[in-house]
């Protein structure tokens, strides 16, 4: 039985997810800006990460 969110997480995990969102599509930027191979590697991993991260965040939605 899964328990019910309430208000005040509901909205702490929208905030948590809309940040991560921001900041994937920023580190995505960054790294298409990138001239340094390991800079671009590593912004691309970090966007990769906070991609994912609110993919799980996401799945609390459901």
């Amino acid at each position: 039985m899964q328990e019910q969110l309430t208000q005040m997480e509901l909205q702490s995990l929208r905030e948590l997810i809309s940040a991560h969102d921001l900041g994937a599509k920023k580190l995505q930027d960054y790294a298409n800006q990138a001239t340094d191979p390991q800079v671009k590697q590593m912004l691309q991993q970090s966007a990769q990460s906070a991609q994912n991260t609110k993919q799980k965040l996401m799945s609390f939605l459901q």
